[in-house]
């Protein structure tokens, strides 16, 4: 059974949707650990109710993203993963992971990319006026979600959706989506 790192910066939905596929059996794999640039984090928390180790770290502690990297790196190699899995992680992945992990890191973003790369995709949506946006599941580059796409699946935007409605939506289709990609991704 392959043995995945979960990525994440906030609240960790999709987190807890891809260790809920794991307890249920249709995410044949091992959540061995999980990584968070934010200590305070409610994933944090998350992964302590499911007795998943943590490894968090304050990003402005360390000289620059190599060294917070190289560190993360030895935790890696510690538990011995497979495959990375970004889910709310707010950070460009550097040199020093996409290197020893090529082609086995990926990530969730809430819109249908190319559209509305980045930080609050929802907002950037409903400011573009679109009737459609969704979720991406795509291999991570150096790039600002512009890996190769996996996998995609549209979401409507009805009139006077807030941020809040189509926030909630885009997370529906993402906590089936995610394991279900990482699942084939995995075991095929």
């Amino acid at each position: 059974m392959k043995k995945i790192a979960i990525f994440a910066s906030g609240n960790g939905s999709n987190f807890q949707a891809i260790v809920d596929a794991v307890k249920s059996g249709d995410l044949k794999a091992e959540i061995s650990l999980l990584i968070c640039d934010k200590p305070e984090a409610y994933c944090v928390e998350r992964a302590e109710k499911e007795n998943i180790p943590c490894f968090t770290f304050y990003p402005k502690e360390f000289q620059n993203k190599e060294a917070y990297e190289q560190v993360i790196l030895k935790k890696l190699e510690e538990y011995e993963i497979d495959f990375i899995a970004l889910a709310g992680y707010m950070r460009l992945v550097g040199p020093t992971l996409l290197n020893q992990f090529e082609g086995k890191i990926v990530n969730i973003h809430p819109s249908l990319l190319p559209a509305f790369p980045g930080k609050d995709a929802v907002g950037q949506a409903l400011a573009a006026g679109v009737t459609k946006t969704g979720v991406t599941v795509h291999f991570v580059d150096e790039g600002m979600d512009t890996g190769q796409v996996i996998e995609q699946r549209s979401v409507d935007i009805d009139e006077g959706e807030t941020h809040e409605s189509l926030q909630q939506k885009i997370q529906r289709v993402e906590h089936q989506l995610f394991p279900d990609v990482l699942n084939k991704l995995l075991n095929s």
